[in-house]
């Protein structure tokens, strides 16, 4: 295989490109180093890419990618290259259409052109928007996003069907479930918590506590998606294209304040929280049903709340001002 990973940058992406070509695949690595947190952070991860192709290139720009592809004839794509941030899809909507629904549209189409064996594309478990059953199904109605980010990802994976239906492009689609470790996203819980932590500064806990979220260790994430990546779906009885979707979580929600508690413990510091609304956008509650993951690539998560944590603090404790400075832009 030959896979191309967007968003190679970013959070998952960095993960993914560093397994992928620790386990000896050819590896080509995209982001376009967007702003949207500090550069200094995605420039650091990329710099641990050792021996991976480097291209900055915004898929919304589909020259660039057309010219890419062209030259590189990847046979696997993995897209992690988004405008992410539920919050901020709710002040900032228009950067939402520029890479989620542009990008990918260029993405979809290069794809198409090429060839391309298998395309993977990251979702969110925000798409379940308002849905109140739990846990999230993938064969749950999908109609009512909470935020506009959910709405773009959710028009991703129409979008995908749409060109698996249209040019039988086998595509894959992956609901992830709030994903931390090493390395993370500094505008998600986990940052946040821990830069206010070493600072000694109190902490927003919003809806008053009363959330809990399907966190889900990155190298488990990692895993899954290494092992999605050879099973293109087909079609058959039940798929008239070549088109899938799958949570990826831990299937095990866990309470914020529980989690909160456990970053307290690890790092030996009790937090002054600060009890708020819930935001505009937000979910109360998510948990992923696993159960059609775990048929096809027959793996369950295997890192637990404390060690996930362990590792995440070890990591926060060597890059202590890379994180902290990330936090101050």
């Amino acid at each position: 295989m030959k896979i191309l990973v967007t968003g190679a940058a970013g959070f998952i992406g960095f993960h993914l490109a560093s397994r992928l070509a620790c386990d000896g695949h050819r590896v080509v690595a995209l982001d376009n180093l967007n702003d949207y947190y500090a550069v200094s952070l995605k420039q650091a991860r990329v710099e641990q890419l050792h021996g991976v192709p480097f291209h900055r290139i915004d898929i919304a720009d589909l020259a660039s990618l057309e010219a890419l592809f062209a030259r590189e004839r990847f046979t696997h794509v993995v897209n992690l290259a988004a405008q992410a941030g539920v919050r901020h899809s709710v002040e900032h909507p228009h950067e939402y259409g520029h890479s989620n629904l542009t990008g990918f549209l260029n993405l979809l189409d290069v794809c198409k052109r090429h060839a391309v064996e298998h395309l993977l594309y990251a979702s969110s478990s925000s798409v379940y928007g308002r849905q109140k059953s739990l846990p999230f199904r993938e064969s749950d109605p999908v109609d009512q996003p909470a935020s506009i980010y959910a709405a773009t990802k959710r028009a991703n994976e129409m979008m995908a069907y749409s060109y698996a239906d249209l040019h039988r492009l086998p595509s894959t689609g992956m609901r992830f479930f709030t994903v931390y470790g090493p390395w993370g996203r500094p505008d998600m819980a986990p940052c946040l918590f821990a830069a206010s932590l070493l600072r000694g500064e109190p902490i927003d806990i919003f809806n008053h506590g009363r959330m809990a979220r399907d966190f889900t260790y990155i190298d488990d994430v990692v895993e899954c998606i290494v092992r999605l990546l050879p099973h293109p779906p087909t079609v058959d009885a039940e798929r008239s294209a070549p088109h899938d979707i799958y949570n990826l979580g831990r299937g095990k929600p866990i309470a914020l304040l529980d989690f909160v508690a456990t970053l307290e413990a690890r790092l030996g510091v009790t937090a002054t929280k600060h009890f708020r609304q819930m935001q505009p956008g937000d979910m109360e509650r998510t948990w992923a049903d696993t159960r059609k993951l775990q048929s096809v690539i027959h793996y369950t998560p295997q890192v637990s709340l404390e060690r996930g944590i362990d590792r995440f603090v070890d990591w926060l404790l060597d890059y202590r001002e890379l994180l902290l400075e990330s936090m101050a832009v």
